[in-house]
């Protein structure tokens, strides 16, 4: 007898099946718009989306790192993201990058230090919300305190990996001991215990309260900040929801990383939009919702998108994101970028003549004479 399912699959008799068509109902059940598109999809357009849940994990004994750059994600070519967790008192140890490298604690608390090419010290505490930005090249630590922290980091090239940063420890394993003993007058005795590879992260000890830690340098302090209080900030409120913005406006170090922090409200969106100067990573940091793309030449796609997910959008792709469930759809912006910049819809066709407007769209005068001329970031009707 043969048996179906609601999908059509059957026995031919053989034990194969015939008809299968391939599904993950936990996928399926929360990307439903992949499943079944709206109306309005037409074309090819690449993924857009990609959960961290389904990024390799690295774990070290001080803690555990995951990525998303353009080998999971290839069409994200500007950016890549790092989700990183550090134990209680552990160390990400002494390090340096090609990239610049932006911050977000996502919970938790910890200590950075940095030191610029001028021998300028920076050193400050950080907790859950604080931004951090250190310049390509400018070395530096983080160390977490006695709740852990956990964290993303954004490094301003899609290719970039955690693998290839410069560490100090493997620095050193890949010099001869003599030419370190001649660099610092190090003794053979006291090299005796130098790594032999990296240690990447590794437990130490709660740091002791930052007084006690400070170096003075004799050339000073950075003289701008790499730390931002982002969550002190007044956001801008909207009917429907918020937007946090850092660039190098308010955040003067952060010169290639911008982010804008938005909150929806059950039944709010993020408007039409598009960014003329920068591509749009996204991280979701609770919620549920979904992002609707326009690519041009008659090409749509749309992705839903829930807590720890990383979506891009290419510069320029109009888009709008918009919140499905019932709690706040709360998300991140990430641009490689010094200031942050959007067109909207809304304000641009409010400020073309009205007649230009209604002649495009086939719709009466009046209605395009009564669009807000100032932008309105979130919307709710």
């Amino acid at each position: 007898m043969r048996k179906s399912d609601e999908f059509g699959m059957h026995s031919n008799g053989n034990g194969s099946l015939v008809g299968t068509l391939p599904r993950n109902p936990a996928i399926d059940d929360t990307h439903p718009d992949l499943v079944t598109p709206p109306s309005t999809d037409d074309g090819l357009l690449p993924n857009m989306v990609f959960p961290f849940s389904l990024a390799h994990t690295r774990r070290e004994s001080g803690g555990w790192t995951r990525e998303v750059t353009d080998r999971l994600l290839p069409i994200a070519h500007d950016l890549a993201i790092i989700d990183m967790k550090l134990d209680p008192g552990a160390y990400r140890e002494l390090h340096w990058h090609i990239q610049s490298e932006w911050s977000i604690i996502l919970k938790g608390s910890g200590r950075i230090g940095a030191v610029d090419q001028e021998g300028r010290n920076f050193l400050e505490d950080v907790k859950e919300g604080d931004l951090w930005y250190f310049p390509a090249g400018i070395p530096h630590y983080i160390q977490a305190f006695e709740e852990g922290m956990e964290f993303l980091l954004v490094f301003d090239d899609g290719c970039y990996s955690e693998d290839a940063t410069f560490q100090l420890t493997d620095f050193l394993a890949h010099v001869p001991r003599s030419v370190i003993a001649k660099n610092f007058g190090w003794t053979e005795e006291q090299m005796r215990n130098l790594p032999e590879r990296e240690k990447y992260m590794f437990h130490g000890q709660v740091p002791p309260p930052l007084a006690e830690q400070r170096v003075f340098s004799p050339t000073g302090d950075v003289p701008r900040t790499f730390k931002h209080a982002f969550l002190a900030q007044t956001p801008e409120r909207f009917e429907g929801g918020s937007v946090r913005i850092a660039d190098s406006t308010n955040f003067a170090a952060a010169t290639t990383t911008t982010v804008a922090m938005v909150e929806l409200e059950p039944g709010a969106m993020r408007e039409l939009h598009w960014h003329p100067n920068g591509a749009e990573m996204q991280y979701v940091i609770s919620g549920q919702g979904r992002m609707g793309v326009f690519s041009g030449g008659s090409t749509a796609r749309t992705f839903n998108l829930q807590r720890g997910d990383v979506g891009y959008v290419p510069i320029s792709l109009g888009h709008y994101i918009e919140n499905l469930g019932d709690e706040p759809f709360v998300y991140l912006e990430l641009f490689r970028t010094a200031k942050f910049e959007d067109m909207s819809l809304a304000q641009w066709l409010a400020n073309v003549p009205p007649q230009v407007v209604a002649d495009t769209l086939n719709m009466q005068r009046q209605v395009i004479e009564v669009l807000p001329k100032v932008k309105n970031a979130v919307q709710r009707h």
